[in-house]
């Protein structure tokens, strides 16, 4: 008997090589290979997983109960398959902070070369933004504004790690209702981001297509994020892959709003042919650099 919902397809030629390369993959590695995988073909079996992988079946095995953890994918009688998210669905920071880490970390590092010193930014909540602002440390003289908990600790741990120095960035926080990605949302996020003006707002996202454009499971960030778009002279997104054609259940902003996509090489062709239709700029991490004017 077949397992439900698992394809019998082969896995990616890229996939294979980079496995082949190096049989010695670290965890966070071999889960994030699983769990591609997965979303790309509707499902893996552990024989299979254990063949490519060079690992044992108990180690394969350990992997899909720790991806099954983070509920990213369900697994299923000999191996699993994505999991269905509702649009109302809002993992928590820890859960989001473990996928796609490679990724985030591309984006970030290109992103941060957005940024010019003396500026006026604001960051959004999220993991790819929290990523983002550990590559913002050395830019000078920033005024970073933002409404996640994390970001504004990198920055402060900074500075109480090498002490006050000149040029170090001025974070302001601003109050709110706590979300379980530690973002700070509400009447009173609202209130203090009406009244500033952002040069960029580096924006994360819990979903991004055609349709629906920017949306998240969460009324109420979708609102102070609402609030995010309209006080920027600039907005870009950054967002791995996995993000693209994910609903969440309020939208907040249209892809026409936004300025510049930074993603990972992962978006597909047909993705970044739809991107290139409705925003000014796609940049890819790792990839030359080029505008996508329509």
């Amino acid at each position: 008997m077949g397992v439900r919902g698992v394809s019998d397809g082969t896995w990616t030629k890229g996939t294979e090589a980079h496995v082949s390369e190096n049989q010695n993959l670290l965890a966070e590695q071999r889960r994030a290979l699983i769990l591609d995988e997965v979303r790309r073909r509707g499902g893996v079996r552990v024989n299979e997983l254990t063949r490519k992988l060079g690992v044992s079946d108990m180690t394969v095995r350990r992997d899909l109960d720790a991806l099954a953890r983070q509920g990213v994918l369900e697994k299923v009688h000999g191996g699993a398959v994505p999991v269905v998210e509702a649009s109302t669905h809002e993992p928590g920071f820890e859960a989001k902070s473990g996928l796609e880490l490679t990724a985030k970390e591309d984006i970030a590092r290109t992103a941060a070369k957005l940024v010019a010193p003396g500026t006026a930014i604001a960051l959004s909540g999220g993991t790819t933004t929290y990523a983002l602002a550990h590559h913002l440390l050395d830019v000078p003289d920033l005024t970073v504004v933002t409404n996640s908990v994390r970001v504004a600790d990198v920055f402060h741990a900074a500075q109480r790690t090498s002490g006050p120095r000149q040029g170090a960035a001025t974070v302001v926080l601003t109050g709110g209702v706590r979300t379980p990605s530690d973002s700070l949302v509400g009447p009173v996020a609202d209130q203090a981001i009406v009244a500033l003006h952002f040069d960029v707002l580096f924006l994360g996202v819990h979903g991004i297509s055609v349709e629906a454009g920017l949306s998240t499971p969460n009324l109420a960030e979708a609102e102070t994020n609402r609030r995010l778009v309209q006080s920027a002279r600039r907005v870009v997104v950054v967002a791995d892959h996995t993000k693209w054609g994910t609903v969440g259940l309020s939208s907040f902003a249209a892809l026409e709003q936004v300025d510049t996509l930074v993603t990972d090489a992962g978006l597909p062709a047909e993705a970044r042919e739809e991107v290139a239709e409705h925003l000014r700029r796609l940049v890819v991490a790792g990839e030359p650099e080029g505008d996508t004017d329509s």
